[in-house]
């Protein structure tokens, strides 16, 4: 089906027009039939003449009959008018064309009629009758009981059905545009309305950025007056967790989606494990050996406190004795080398090897490690690893290689 070509069917109500095709029928005496574009009928035949269905089950005749038509109705289409003719047994039939948009969509074809002897000569036969066919008996009955017409009849019926059948169907098309045009209307309604809902939001959205603006101020303003209060009360373990709270707040809320320093990373997990040591005491202990030449390669913001925060809670927290958190970065001529070692309780090995596998960590690994995984097929594509090897009892170790050059 071509894109865009229009059927009769999807303009009239083929019951509505079948009756009025059977009442002009019963008025005029004609037979009528209506056809789609390619000659299929979408009515039934009203009022045909018994002397043409007589002739349609002769065999060859049939053929002969729906040629005629076929004709009748592309002369209409040329002409864009009404088109009178002849049929192969002589009788008038008319085509009336029904065209949309300069499409056309199909025709009415009605006749099976004769007319005044003079204007009989002056029509078109569309096809040749073929063999001799005499009209004895039956036959001649039926051809006797056929209706004459005046020729200026005809043609004011032609005219009269090529208005109405076109009336009906640009009445039809003109109700489809409309219902096209409320359906857009409606669309685009809709749209506005989305349109004013993703601007509420952008503006709460917008609010809630400025908000979260000031409260950082305030939540550090609050931070310095605990850490003036502790110095006065000559309190310096409290001034130092209160600073070391403060510096990891200022990085966090300051570096989110940024690139920084393998220093600025070093210092903020620096800056949290002190402050787990305060919640562990002896039970946790930590160190970073980390070579000089690291301290400015750029990476991702915040790669390495999730393993940390993983070594710690689920590494050390349950072990009685608690353990040590062990740092360890290097350079090669391309990539940064980090290890994360601890010696706590260790991962089991059905969970090691889902991890190493299929690399995700679910809900007991947090999904912290899961965003810096994310964050890390970002920035290197699959230019990056990361290797984990645990043995129950005995600890962890995370061995994460990144290019020296985002």
């Amino acid at each position: 089906m071509l894109e865009g070509l229009k059927h009769l069917k999807d303009y009239i109500d083929i019951e509505m027009f079948q009756k009025i095709q059977d009442d002009i029928a019963a008025a005029t005496g004609l037979g009528i039939i209506t056809c789609d574009y390619k000659g299929r009928p979408v009515t039934k035949h009203s009022k045909c003449a018994e002397f043409c269905e007589a002739i349609r089950k002769i065999k060859g005749y049939k053929e002969l009959c729906e040629k005629c038509d076929s004709r009748g109705g592309l002369e209409a289409v040329r002409t864009g008018n009404p088109y009178i003719y002849r049929c192969h047994k002589g009788l008038v039939d008319f085509a009336v064309p029904i065209i949309i948009e300069d499409q056309y969509l199909g025709a009415v074809m009605a006749g099976q009629i004769l007319t005044e002897e003079k204007e009989l000569e002056k029509l078109e036969i569309m096809v040749q009758n073929v063999g001799n066919l005499e009209l004895k008996n039956e036959l001649l009955t039926l051809y006797n009981k056929i209706p004459v017409i005046q020729f200026e009849k005809i043609e004011a019926i032609a005219q009269m059905m090529f208005h109405i059948s076109n009336y009906i169907v640009g009445e039809a098309a003109l109700k489809m545009a409309q219902m096209e045009l409320n359906e857009k209307s409606i669309k685009f309604i809709e749209y506005e309305k989305t349109q004013v809902e993703l601007e509420k939001e952008l503006k709460a959205s917008q609010l809630k950025t400025l908000q979260s603006q000031v409260n950082p101020h305030f939540l550090f303003n609050i931070l310095n007056t605990i850490s003036s209060l502790a110095l006065m009360e000559n309190a310096p373990k409290t001034r130092e967790v209160v600073c070391d709270l403060s510096d990891m707040l200022r990085y966090t809320l300051k570096k989110v989606d940024q690139i920084v320093t393998f220093q600025d990373e070093i210092r903020y997990s620096t800056s949290y494990l002190t402050l787990q040591k305060i919640r562990f005491g002896d039970r946790l202990d930590f160190s970073f050996d980390i070579g000089e030449g690291c301290k400015k390669i750029k990476i991702p913001f915040m790669i390495l406190q999730p393993f940390i925060e993983n070594s710690v809670i689920h590494g050390l927290e349950l072990k009685e004795n608690g353990g040590t958190v062990k740092v360890i970065a290097w350079e090669t001529k391309e990539n940064l080398v980090i290890n994360i070692i601890d010696n706590g309780l260790g991962i089991p090995p059905y969970k090691l090897k889902d991890i190493n596998k299929v690399m995700e960590y679910k809900e007991i690994e947090g999904i912290g490690i899961n965003n810096v995984r994310q964050r890390m097929r970002y920035y290197y594509g699959d230019n990056y690893s990361i290797d984990i090897k645990s043995r129950i009892n005995s600890g962890t170790e995370v061995s994460i290689i990144l290019p020296k050059h985002l």
